[in-house]
């Protein structure tokens, strides 16, 4: 802005200077004539070569601000030179990762490889160490009689044996029953029809069973009867009949039912301490039964 006022002044001053060229010899200071119009602007001169900077002076006044002179026209100085590149600036942070992409379809199976050959066979290994004794096995059911055996020849007649003791009075109350070659039913009970048993006999005295195998001459065995898991019990009994239950169905069996009455039963222990009846051999030889 003071650029602008600068200009119209040291035209003047140069227009002054010009005139008072004429004449070398000064003559004396006039008064200060009037100060005369602005004469109109010239055009603006060349550019004079800067002088040197002169002392700063005082700041004057702030002037009023002049009219906005007009746009003086863009310089066409040479563009300066490209500045240095500037330091690379620090890293930003790494962004948050991206979704998923999907999974790609499932590739084709390959073709199945051939067999390789077998290998060789290995050499057998130590025999292991013999483990210990198994348990013993349950005992089987019995099986069937074998077909008697041809006759012997008669033998030699022994020698005649010594008279033995007077067994013991048998009691013609005690009744034996002896049913040959039966069988007995898995599912519900074997009936057997035995006249012997009274009302009496169900009120006092005692029915004992026994069996073995058909054609057998080992001693018989009493019920109740259990071996290998195999059962074979005296259900019940009333008047006229005994009732047998086995868990398993069998034939080839004698069975052997004696019926003592209360009176018997009494006399036979009083007169055999420690009779076991459940013992068909003490039984028989107590009661004289053959």
């Amino acid at each position: 802005m003071k650029i602008k006022y600068l200009l119209p002044i040291l035209s003047l001053t140069a227009i002054s200077f010009n005139a008072c060229k004429k004449s070398t010899t000064p003559g004396p200071k006039g008064e200060t004539g009037a100060t005369g119009n602005t004469g109109a602007a010239g055009s603006t001169g060349a550019t004079g070569a800067g002088g040197p900077q002169g002392v700063a002076g005082a700041t004057g006044a702030t002037g009023a601000v002049g009219p906005v002179g007009a746009t003086g026209a863009t310089g066409a100085g040479a563009t300066g030179a490209t500045g240095a590149t500037g330091a690379t600036g620090v890293a930003g942070a790494n962004g948050t990762n991206g979704a998923a992409g999907a999974t790609g379809a499932a590739g084709v199976t390959g073709a199945a490889g051939t067999n390789g050959s077998n290998g060789a066979n290995g050499a057998t290994g130590a025999t292991g160490a013999t483990g210990p004794k198994g348990a013993t096995g349950a005992t089987g059911v019995a099986g069937a009689n074998g077909n008697n055996g041809a006759v012997g020849a008669t033998g030699a007649t022994g020698a005649v044996g010594a008279t033995g003791a007077t067994g013991a009075t048998g009691s013609a109350d005690i009744k034996s029953y002896v049913f040959t070659n039966q069988s007995v039913v898995l599912v519900g009970n074997t009936h057997f029809l035995v006249p012997a048993i009274t009302q009496d006999i169900v009120d006092k005295g005692i029915v004992l069973v026994y069996f073995r195998n058909t054609g057998a001459t080992t001693s018989w065995n009493p019920l109740p009867y259990s071996e290998a898991g195999n059962t074979l019990n005296l259900q019940a009994y009333g008047v006229g009949y005994v009732d047998l239950k086995a868990n398993f169905a069998s034939s080839g069996l004698d069975i052997r039912i004696i019926v003592i009455p209360g009176t018997s039963l009494t006399n036979l222990k009083l007169h055999n301490p420690g009779l076991n009846v459940n013992d068909y051999n003490q039984l028989a030889k107590a009661a004289g039964i053959n």
